[in-house]
C-alpha cells in the first residue's frame, strides 16, 4: 500500500489518550516451561521473558478490549457516546461473527459508532490506526476508538516450546480525534507480503479446513509459527521499510524519541535494533513482564510509555507492528498530550505503570 501523508487531507488527526488492560493473573516461566520440556531460564535467555498474563475463564477478548477502551476515553477526557468510530484488530475474536469491535461497542456504551474488526494478526494496531483515521478523514471530524486486543492463552498447545512460551492476553486503546495541524499521525505505511503467509497460521476452523472431530484431534486449531521464518522475514523487511519512511520525511533515525514496535520477542529486538539504524535509548519494551500479547502489544506499550511520564509533546513517536500474513505497519506520529498526573484517573495500577525496559 502506498504510504499514506497527514498532508494529503486535513483536519489533523492525532492521540488523545491511551490505555491498556492486562489481566490480574501473572504466569512466569517457572508455570510454563515444564510442559513445554523446557527449563525458565531457556525461555528468558531466549525471549527476555519472565511472565505474562492470562485471561480468566469468563473473560473473552471483548472484555479486555473494553476495560482498555474505557480507561483510554477517560484518560481522553471524552464518554463513549462520543465515539463515532470503533475499530478493534484481533487474532483471537470471541466468535467468527459478530465482530467483536461490536460487543465492545455495547459493553462501553458508545451509542450508534460504526465498529469494526481487523485481522492483521501482530500489525494489526497499526493497520486499525490507520483505517480510524481515514474514516474520520473521510466523515471530516468526530472522534474514533482503536483498540488491540487478544486471549492468545485459548489457542496455545502448550507443549510447543516455540510458542507457549512467547504469548500473553492483554489490551491497548487509544482514542483519536482532531489534533493541532503540527501534531498528530504524520505519516502511515503499510505493507503485505501474503506468500509468506504460511510462516504463521492457525490452520483449522475457516472455510478451508472447517472444524471437526479429525481437526480437533490433530491440534488444528492451536496458533503455529516457524519462528526462524518469522524472524528472518522482520530482519529483511523491518529495516527497509524504516529506512524508507524516514527518508520520505526528511528525518534520521536519531530525531526518534520514542520507538514502540510489536513485542515480538525482546532478545530479537535487541539484535535487529543496529539494522534499523535507531538509537538503543528510543527502544521501548514491555515484552519482559506482559510478553507478546498480539495486535495488543504496540497500545499496551505506548500507554506505559505515557503513564511514564516520558512521552512529552512534539517528541516523534514510530510504532511499528509485524506479524502474521505477512504483514508490516508503520505510523510515524508527533505526539501532542500532556503527560499525566501522578494519579490517573484510567485506572492504571502501578505496576502496569513501570514495566519499561531496554
Amino acid at each position: 500500500m502506498p504510504p499514506y501523508s497527514q498532508a494529503d487531507q486535513a483536519p489533523a488527526v492525532g492521540i488523545l489518550g491511551t490505555g491498556s488492560y492486562l489481566p490480574e493473573r501473572t504466569v512466569p516461566n517457572e508455570e510454563i516451561a515444564p510442559a513445554a520440556g523446557i527449563v525458565p531460564e531457556w525461555i528468558e535467555n531466549r525471549t527476555g521473558i519472565v511472565a505474562r498474563r492470562r485471561a480468566a475463564p469468563h473473560q473473552a477478548t471483548s472484555d479486555l478490549a473494553a476495560l482498555a477502551a474505557t480507561r483510554a476515553l477517560a484518560a481522553a477526557g471524552l464518554p463513549a457516546d462520543r465515539i463515532d468510530v470503533i475499530v478493534l484488530a484481533t487474532s483471537t475474536p470471541d466468535h467468527p461473527q459478530p465482530a467483536t469491535a461490536s460487543i465492545v461497542q455495547h459493553l462501553i456504551g458508545a451509542g450508534q459508532a460504526a465498529a469494526v474488526d481487523v485481522n492483521a494478526v501482530c500489525s494489526g494496531f497499526v493497520y486499525a490506526l490507520a483505517m480510524a483515521e481515514g474514516l474520520l478523514r473521510v466523515r471530516g471530524g468526530g472522534h474514533a476508538l482503536v483498540i488491540g486486543a487478544d486471549v492468545y492463552s485459548r489457542i496455545l498447545d502448550y507443549s510447543d516450546r516455540r510458542t507457549a512460551v512467547l504469548f500473553g492476553d492483554g489490551a491497548g486503546a487509544v482514542v483519536l480525534g482532531p489534533v493541532a495541524a503540527d501534531r498528530g499521525l504524520l505519516h502511515t505505511v503499510l505493507r503485505g507480503h501474503g506468500d509468506a503467509h504460511r510462516l504463521i497460521s492457525v490452520p483449522a476452523g475457516g472455510s478451508r479446513t472447517p472444524p471437526s472431530e479429525s481437526t480437533v484431534r490433530e491440534g488444528g486449531h492451536f496458533f503455529r509459527m516457524d519462528g526462524r521464518g518469522v524472524r528472518e522475514f522482520v530482519s529483511a523487511e523491518l529495516p527497509q521499510a524504516i529506512a524508507e519512511l524516514l527518508r520520505e520525511n526528511g528525518l534520521s533515525p536519531e530525531q526518534i524519541d520514542h520507538f514502540v514496535p510489536h513485542q515480538a520477542n525482546g532478545e530479537m529486538l535487541r539484535s535487529l535494533l543496529p539494522s534499523l539504524g535507531l538509537p538503543e535509548s528510543a527502544l521501548r519494551l514491555t515484552v519482559r513482564e506482559f510478553a507478546n500479547t498480539g495486535s495488543a502489544s504496540v497500545p499496551i506499550t505506548l500507554d506505559a510509555v505515557f503513564a511514564s511520564g516520558e512521552l512529552r509533546p512534539g517528541q516523534l513517536v514510530l510504532l511499528a507492528g509485524f506479524g502474521g500474513g505477512m504483514n508490516v505497519g508503520l505510523t510515524l506520529l508527533r505526539w501532542g498530550v500532556d503527560a499525566p498526573a501522578p494519579v490517573l484517573s484510567s485506572g492504571r495500577s502501578g505496576q502496569e505503570r513501570h514495566v519499561l525496559t531496554v
